[in-house]
């Protein structure tokens, strides 16, 4: 472990390589994302289990005074877009996954361990065919760089794949400290509703969830659930109204996940979910 200090004097964070919290979790986690669904998130209910937020999402969080198990930004305007909530973030989180250059600007004091985000290297022609790497779970399409930059990574000190939309970064990181079931709460991916914590007036950040859904967003959820999620990693999503086919993601209650987590689900519903 490092400690380094940031540029603004008292602020100082401890740096630790991603292999650090390599699979030192297990059981069920949460990813609380900003999606208009996530408003009605009973979380409080839940607060024993730990818990992955997202950029705004953290306001959800500070309401409640609960402290998230990891926060995830992969957004490199947010800190200056939302300086309110970023500050909470590094307030409230237990731990920080943000990227490299973020660190050295920390604007508040945090005594959360901070992990450098990393992107997996692009796949050469060979790579993709051969799968050198088997903890990072590529395209097998080979036309194409973009196609080739399409990925899953379950080691995250080798990197993740940017789908576009950072909850798929936390889906990684999951995967990565060894979660093996996890729910989604607010990828909803629908640009139209804005997100749950944005009022009218109040400064809005950037969303490019349109324009990135069909050629990178889904072809890397698909990817996962055809050669990442098995027995061992499953995914399941909270919102009725998310974006995500249910042939891709199945979609459930609050009822069913509570269901799962506590290993009350009969062997039919924990057998539907896509192999």
């Amino acid at each position: 472990m490092e400690t380094v200090s940031a540029q603004k004097p008292g602020c100082r964070a401890s740096i630790l390589d991603f292999e650090a919290c390599r699979g030192v979790a297990e059981g069920p986690v949460f990813i609380v994302a900003s999606g208009a669904s996530a408003k009605g998130f009973p979380l409080q209910r839940f607060a024993g289990v730990p818990m992955i937020t997202v950029n705004g999402a953290i306001s959800m969080f500070a309401e409640h005074g609960v402290r998230p198990y990891f926060y995830v930004c992969t957004d490199t305007g947010f800190a200056q877009q939302q300086p309110d909530l970023y500050a909470k973030a590094l307030r409230l989180s237990q731990r920080l996954a943000i990227w490299p250059d973020e660190i050295g600007l920390l604007p508040v004091p945090t005594k959360a361990q901070v992990f450098p985000l990393a992107k997996a290297a692009r796949a050469s022609l060979q790579e993709s065919l051969f799968n050198t790497e088997p903890m990072l779970v590529r395209s097998r399409t080979l036309w194409g760089s973009r196609s080739r930059s399409v990925g899953f990574s379950k080691d995250l000190s080798l990197g993740f794949f940017d789908a576009r939309t950072v909850a798929y970064a936390a889906l990684q990181l999951a995967c990565h400290l060894g979660f093996n079931q996890v729910f989604l709460v607010g990828v909803d991916l629908d640009q139209s509703v804005g997100r749950f914590y944005e009022e009218p007036g109040q400064a809005v950040s950037r969303c490019h969830l349109d324009e990135s859904f069909e050629r990178r967003i889904l072809p890397s959820l698909k990817l996962m659930a055809d050669r990442v999620v098995n027995e061992h990693f499953a995914v399941y999503n909270l919102s009725a109204t998310s974006k995500i086919p249910a042939s891709v993601i199945p979609k459930i209650s609050l009822d069913q996940a509570e269901t799962l987590i506590h290993g009350r689900a009969p062997q039919a519903f924990l057998c539907s979910h896509p192999a």
